[in-house]
């Protein structure tokens, strides 16, 4: 009897000890990761696309509005990266805790000043966003500043956990920092290396590590280049020489490849966000990988 009234006792105090994990819904595995960096146990995070997918066009399945429904956080890009699927997601899944203008959305893209803002914005010129550039990932300093706004974030919607975001926080902080300090120093022959890019996808990691961009492969932004426009690109490189070819883990191969056998220069593929490789399997890997990469093609 006495074990059959601790068992109800312990049954009704349980809400008290215990505390579900804040659901986060990741758009992309750079910000599912930085989330899991900062909220360990208290989060359970899922990421709705994987770094072998255009993040510009995802199909909006019903399985994404069922895990956005469940969403107490949603931590996406934004500067319309996913304009094309995160609005249709927003809108079907009726969860009004995660709607932009809530503390339930956030926006990683707000929380840096994006490079390649259009004068004018004609979409005849392309898939042009008109906040500018929104792929900040590659560049370290940008993922710094996007976690110290989601660590706050995180702290404002689950108060309860709040000590322990701040200390991850401040753990991610120092062995971040500690980091950049060694891929800055690893980087240093990349300095005015020039390089040509299959997307108009790098400016922030160009501005990072000092390289120089003398051509794209896309003759605009999200179209695919034609034979004829790589040769004209392959023609341009004998008085502007390129020393590789960058692309992401996510693109068509061909593009870079044909570049790189007509123009005699070897092809980096990045990873571009976690996931894009077998050593890019957190945030640091990341770095680590693409800065490697890099590296290899300046030798």
């Amino acid at each position: 009897m006495k074990s059959i009234r601790l068992i109800a006792i312990l049954f009704a105090a349980w809400p008290a000890f215990a505390h579900a994990a804040l659901n986060v819904f990741a758009c992309e595995p750079e910000w599912g990761a930085l989330a899991s960096e900062l909220g360990g146990d208290a989060v359970k995070v899922y990421t709705a696309t994987t770094a072998f997918q255009d993040p510009h066009h995802i199909e909006a399945r019903p399985s994404l509005i069922a895990q956005m429904r469940r969403a107490d956080l949603a931590v996406c890009t934004g500067a319309e990266l996913e304009i094309g699927w995160l609005p249709v997601l927003l809108r079907q899944s009726g969860n009004a805790a995660i709607q932009p203008g809530q503390p339930g959305y956030f926006e990683a893209a707000r929380q840096v000043a994006l490079r390649e803002k259009p004068v004018t914005l004609d979409r005849a010129q392309g898939d042009v966003h008109a906040a500018g550039n929104p792929h900040i990932q590659t560049d370290p300093r940008n993922i710094a500043r996007v976690a110290q706004a989601l660590g706050a974030r995180l702290a404002e919607i689950d108060p309860d956990h709040a000590a322990a975001y701040r200390a991850r926080l401040a753990d991610f902080n120092a062995r971040w920092n500690a980091a950049m300090a060694r891929w800055q120093a690893q980087s240093a022959p990349l300095r005015g290396m020039s390089i040509v890019v299959q997307h108009q996808a790098f400016p922030y990691l160009e501005d990072w590590l000092g390289l120089k961009q003398v051509a794209v492969l896309e003759p605009k932004p999200g179209v695919e280049p034609s034979v004829g426009h790589l040769a004209e690109v392959a023609a341009r490189l004998k008085t502007v020489p390129a020393r590789a070819v960058v692309r992401a883990a996510y693109q068509d191969p061909r593009p870079a490849a044909w570049l790189a056998e007509h123009a005699g220069i070897p092809v980096v593929v990045l990873p571009f966000t976690v996931g894009g490789s077998a050593r890019a399997t957190d945030l640091f890997g990341l770095f680590d990988d693409s800065v490697e990469q890099l590296l290899k093609a300046a030798r």
